[in-house]
């Protein structure tokens, strides 16, 4: 099913238009592993400045990234007010302000969310995580999962006894073993990957959702009225595909995973100086 999935965005990539000039009018940019490289890395100061430059010439950059809005802020605190965030792959969209509105939130059916949960936490070796809006839910195994999440991620965090005491809708469902989230795919996708999308979302994490990167780029362009070939989009994993295929401009850092660069045309080593050109 995953390897149908990536071929069927792969054909989208083969036939992005070429030869077409465009305006760049917005520019979306997956964060770990194509902006930052560390959990807990800074946003580089030369992306803040390429930001600022594009804004003031009416380009508009978005963050697009499995993390929460919270953490997303925190990120981008020097412009955080300024930006439109795509969060927790495509599920939810916010615009700018302080707190922004959410634009657009997909919401997981929620008997066969909580029956995915009851899997992962059923699964050896294996941490849930759950998202709402804006809080992540865990019920944790262990201590590294919840360091992991509240103070070296910095999201909102509640810690639950069992799935189902979720207190709000689910927009995404993630399964977290480090450095092996391959192995969680036969695992959890037999079923829940026919049911939602599933998706290897960085080290470790095996993300399920209804929505994608490339939904929430969709919804973000119909908010702000801008076609998405004029749309500029940078990622680095299986996540970011969607994304990839619906933006006119697609990048993907040199640094992915060979099977996935010969899918994209344009590559990139630095999002910062791809920017300065524009």
């Amino acid at each position: 099913m995953q390897k149908a999935i990536y071929k069927y965005i792969a054909s989208l990539l083969k036939y992005w238009r070429k030869g077409e000039k465009r305006m760049i009018r917005l520019v979306v940019s997956d964060i770990d592993g194509t902006l930052i490289h560390t959990t807990d890395g800074p946003v580089p100061a030369a992306v803040f400045e390429q930001i600022s430059r594009l804004r003031a010439k009416g380009i508009i950059f978005a963050p697009a990234s499995g993390r929460q809005y919270r953490s997303l802020r925190r990120l981008f605190a020097p412009l955080a007010g300024e930006l439109h965030y795509i969060c927790e792959n495509g599920a939810v969209v916010f615009g700018p302000g302080s707190p922004g509105a959410v634009l657009s939130k997909v919401v997981m059916e929620h008997g066969e969310a909580m029956a995915l949960a009851r899997k992962i936490v059923e699964t050896p070796d294996c941490e849930l995580f759950m998202s709402g809006t804006n809080t992540s839910y865990l019920c944790p195994k262990g201590p590294e999962i919840v360091t992991l999440m509240r103070d070296r991620v910095r999201n909102n965090v509640v810690l639950l006894e069992r799935p189902e005491d979720v207190p709000e809708a689910v927009v995404k469902v993630s399964a977290y073993r480090p450095g092996a989230a391959e192995t969680l795919i036969p695992v959890l996708t037999p079923h829940f990957g026919e049911v939602f999308n599933a998706a290897i979302a960085g080290d470790g994490w095996l993300d399920f959702t209804l929505a994608d990167k490339g939904l929430g780029l969709r919804r973000l362009c119909a908010a702000l009225g801008i076609d998405t070939q004029d749309v500029m989009a940078f990622g680095d994993n299986y996540n970011d595909l969607p994304m990839l295929a619906a933006a006119g401009h697609p990048y993907i850092m040199s640094t992915a995973s060979p099977e996935l660069l010969p899918l994209v045309e344009n590559k990139c080593r630095n999002v910062a100086e791809v920017l300065a050109a524009l």
